[in-house]
Order: C-alpha cells, then sequence, then structure tokens
C-alpha cells in the first residue's frame, strides 16, 4: 500500500473490502488515469466558456466518419438481453435486498445521485454487494425479516459510480484525493468481477455525467487495463452511459463507438438533461429558459428530439436503449393520488416502448409490474426490440437546441416548490440520505440540480411570476425560504441542524452570483 492512505475510520468489516491487493489496485487506476481525468474535466470549463460567450452545440465534423461508417457494439451480455424494468437506489443493506427481489430485471445499484457519498455509504455499499453475490446479506426491521430470493428470479447487478468531476477524501494516493469514480469502479471490479462470473453474469456498469466521447474513451482505457491487471478476457465488462448532458446528446454514436467492445447501449437520464440544458446555456437568457419543472414533459419538442436520437443511434449499432425514471411512490394512505400517478406512469411507459425503447427505469418495487405489463405488452417473448431500427428517425442539431418551444409557465408554485423540494432533499443528503421521497416523488442529486439551477436562472433572467406577476429576486428567494422552512419546521422529524446547513448550502448554489457547476461538490466539502 505503498503511497496509500486511508483518511477515513476503519468501521467493522471495512478490512474485508480495504484489502491491501484492492487498495493497490485501485492506486494503480488513480495513477495511471487521473491526470486525463483532470485535463478532461478542464476542457469541460474550456467548454463552457465557449457556450458562455456564444458558441452552440452542434454534431463533430472531425468525427463524421464514425457517423457514417459501419460498425457495430460488443454482443449482448449474458443476463442483459432483457432489461424490460430496471430499478434504482442506493447500496444500503435493505434496498440490496428489496432491489434484487424487485422482479426487475435490472438494478442500478447506485453509488452517485441517489446515494450520499459518506465513507460509511461508501464502503458499507461495497459490502453490501459482496455480501449479496455471496447470498450472506440479510436485514431484519420492524419485526421484518429481509432475504433474498433464488438466485434465477433476482436482478442483475448494474453498478452506477460516481462521476469523473466527484473525489473522494477518505483515500489519499501519494497525498491526493483519490477518484471516486475509480474508487467505486475499482473496489466493486476487484472483489465481485469473478464473483458475478461465476454465475454467469459478468461485471456490468452504468457510467453518469459524461459530457463527450473523450470521457468514454477514458473509461474504456480504464477498463481494457483493468481486466489486465486480474487478467480476465477483454470485453468481459459492460457499460451502459447515461446520457443526461447536453453536449453528449451531440455525441451519442461517438461514445458508443469509444466503448463498443464493452458497450451495452444508452439511457435517456432525463433529469440530469434538464439540469444540464440549464447549466450549459444559463447566460444565454431567455433562449434556454425552461417553465418551471413540472411543467416539462417528455413531448417537449427537445426532449422528444433526444429521445428519439438515442434509440434510432442505439439501435442502429445493436446497442440497447433504455428509458427514464418513473419517480412516483405510491402512497398507503390516499388512493386518489396513487390512481393519478399510475396513470402517468402507464402514459410515459407506454410512449417510451412505443417508440422502441428496450425498457424503462423505476424507482420502487411497487412500479415494477405495471412498467413490466407496458413492455410484456410491445416485446411479448422477445427479450427487446433491437431490430426495430427507428430508420424513419431524422434529428438535427436546431431540434435538439428548441428549448424554446417548450410550453409552460413560471408560477409562484414553482417557485415554491423548488425552494420545498431543494431545502428538504438537501438536508436529507447532509444527513446520509441519497435518495428521498418527497411529496410522493423519489428525488435524487438530479432532482435537486433541477431546482436550484432554475432559481438561480430565474433570479438572473428577472422572470415575472404567471400568476402573481412579481419578478423573481434573490429578496423574493429568500423571504421564500424562510416561509416554507417555517412550513417544514412544523413537521415531526425536524432537525433544526441539518436544515441549517441544507439552507446554507442552498443559497450558496441557487443564489451566489457565480453559478457552482455541481451542488455535490460544496455539500461533499461539508461532510466529515
Amino acid at each position: 500500500m505503498d503511497g496509500v492512505q486511508i483518511t477515513g475510520p476503519m468501521l467493522d468489516r471495512f478490512d474485508e473490502i480495504l484489502t491491501p491487493e484492492a487498495l493497490d489496485f485501485v492506486a494503480a487506476l488513480h495513477r495511471e488515469f487521473d491526470e486525463t481525468r483532470r485535463r478532461l474535466l478542464d476542457a469541460r470549463q474550456e467548454r463552457q466558456a465557449r457556450l458562455s460567450a456564444g458558441e452552440t452545440l452542434d454534431f463533430l465534423p472531425e468525427t463524421k466518419h464514425i457517423r457514417e461508417s459501419e460498425w457495430q457494439v460488443a454482443p449482448v451480455a449474458p443476463g442483459l438481453a432483457d432489461r424490460r424494468v430496471e430499478i434504482t437506489g442506493p447500496v444500503d443493506r435493505k434496498m440490496t435486498i428489496n432491489a434484487l427481489n424487485s422482479g426487475a430485471r435490472v438494478w442500478l445499484a447506485d453509488f452517485e445521485d441517489a446515494n450520499t457519498p459518506t465513507w460509511e455509504n461508501t464502503i458499507s455499499g461495497q459490502l453490501n454487494l459482496r455480501d449479496a453475490l455471496d447470498r450472506t446479506i440479510d436485514f431484519s426491521t420492524g419485526g421484518k425479516d429481509y432475504t433474498l430470493k433464488p438466485d434465477t428470479e433476482l436482478a442483475t447487478v448494474v453498478v452506477r459510480p460516481r462521476g469523473w468531476h466527484l473525489p473522494d477524501k477518505h483515500i489519499l494516493v501519494d497525498g491526493a484525493e483519490i477518484s471516486g469514480s475509480l474508487l467505486d469502479f475499482g473496489l466493486y471490479f476487484f472483489h465481485c468481477a469473478r464473483r458475478q462470473l461465476s454465475k454467469g453474469r459478468g461485471p456490468y456498469f452504468y457510467l453518469p455525467k459524461m459530457e463527450s466521447h473523450l470521457e468514454a474513451r477514458l473509461w474504456n482505457d480504464v477498463f481494457v487495463r483493468a481486466q489486465e491487471l486480474l487478467d480476465l478476457p477483454r470485453g468481459t465488462i459492460r457499460a451502459t452511459v447515461l446520457i443526461e448532458t447536453y453536449p453528449a446528446a451531440f455525441e451519442m454514436e461517438e461514445i458508443l463507438y469509444e466503448l463498443r467492445e464493452h458497450s451495452a447501449g444508452l439511457n435517456a437520464g432525463r433529469w440530469d438533461y434538464l439540469f444540464s440544458v440549464i447549466k450549459k446555456f444559463r447566460t444565454r437568457g431567455r433562449e434556454f429558459l425552461l417553465p418551471e419543472r413540472n411543467a416539462v414533459t417528455m413531448t417537449a419538442p427537445f426532449m422528444r428530439a433526444y429521445t428519439e436520437l438515442l434509440v434510432r443511434t442505439c439501435h442502429k449499432r445493436g446497442a440497447h436503449a433504455i428509458g427514464g425514471m418513473a419517480a412516483f411512490i405510491p402512497s398507503r394512505r390516499d388512493p386518489e393520488v396513487n390512481r393519478v400517478a399510475l396513470e402517468k406512469v402507464r402514459a410515459d411507459k407506454t410512449r417510451e416502448s412505443g417508440d422502441g425503447f428496450d425498457g424503462s427505469w423505476v424507482a420502487h418495487p411497487d412500479l415494477v409490474p405495471i412498467c413490466r405489463e407496458v413492455f410484456d405488452g410491445v416485446l411479448g417473448d422477445r427479450p427487446n426490440q433491437l431490430d426495430r431500427l427507428r430508420e424513419d428517425v431524422r434529428v438535427t442539431a436546431e431540434d435538439l437546441l428548441a428549448v424554446s418551444k417548450t410550453p409552460g409557465q413560471i408560477t409562484e408554485a414553482g417557485l415554491r416548490g423548488n425552494v420545498d423540494v431543494a431545502l428538504r432533499y438537501l438536508a436529507a443528503w447532509m444527513g446520509g440520505l441519497g435518495a428521498v421521497a418527497i411529496h410522493n416523488l423519489m428525488e435524487d442529486a438530479a432532482t435537486a440540480e433541477i431546482c436550484r439551477s432554475q432559481v438561480w436562472q430565474w433570479i438572473h433572467n428577472e422572470i415575472k411570476l404567471a400568476d402573481t406577476g412579481a419578478v423573481v429576486t434573490r429578496e423574493l428567494v429568500e423571504r421564500i425560504i424562510e416561509e416554507e422552512l417555517a412550513g417544514i419546521a412544523a413537521e415531526p422529524g425536524y432537525d433544526e441542524g441539518l436544515y441549517a446547513q441544507a439552507t446554507a448550502l442552498f443559497k450558496e448554489v441557487a443564489l451566489d452570483d457565480d453559478f457552482i457547476e455541481f451542488l455535490t461538490l460544496p455539500a461533499y466539502e461539508r461532510m466529515p
């Protein structure tokens, strides 16, 4: 472990994950690839500066030959042929069991937006995944015991590591914080790759937050090296990329191409995509101004172009296209809330399956049956619809950029909703929870990013609220913060300390003149 320092406490069983061999492995990856990672993060900032100065996004002329040549991604890997329902969630012990047992075909085991990256969450999550593969995992609470179903009934595990931008301060390599992405990937791959292969599956991943095909190339280089270090065949790893940044939508084919021997498809990460639209063009006035978040649906022209292009691109190259999140959390007390929400979920999944998606996401086990039913109606006994090439789709750069055609208003209720959700979510995040049920919706870091970035954008564009006529200013938002906090404080379980931290953080990321790239960066700095 030369040059590797653990600054976090060694809690119970952490020594089973943080072995000298595992730490040597992740340190080797960090030393070989961190300089490239940092250079690519600098390239993001350079592109942002150009966009802020008036440049736009377009398909890359220098990669036109990739888009116009004939090639296919690797054949479908075991356990990934049928992905009609995928469930997402953090890697705590209860969720691990419930997600694997849920009836979904895939579980996105999340170290990213649905997980607060506390030291305990990070390493305990790795233990939970390994214990699940060894079938030594169990959980008891409130007199109820949770155990795994037979292996043949379990979802296929697909791990989402943190994005390239996030460090982990609890492990230092040669005095520098290790890349969170390489730590999450490396520990899981080191401990679980052979375990997965012994079960007829493999080490599979979801890759978040990428902004260019060069970032996909870096992941592919990491995969090649990791397989060499553990003496596994090249192509053992498979990865699905979330197209959840605005620049990545213009590089879908190139991203698949860079990962082609390891590719398992693309996913329409729509919440982060909306956040990225605001972030990338935040200085460009009202041309890229979105209405309040609940008014932006998948039928908006620019969102329709994005999803249609994703299906067309994936199936052209033999890759799966996976649809977006159904974030509704069923209510046990309000049947009418359930009825209205489930109608929306059904309509959303019907649109996706009809458009050619091979599967879709849900956030709660109770939504697995409705998503499965919709996709069963289209797929029948077929595992996917990769043969549906969607050659009718023609999407231009102008189509992807048509944000101004999005219908909807900005109201005081929408502003208050953004403030309320952001405060509640950030308080939970600071308390160690990254996936939080708020008003019957599963909120994570992506939805909190939309809330705070919309507030920032509305202030900087002096938006007049459609219902009250008031102009959105810092002073108005600060007053609404106080009013929303007063309501939250009257609720059971209110934690004054956590909400004080949440309020300070929200003001920093929503009210400051400078736009902070990710709210999780200053949030993580506040974390012990």
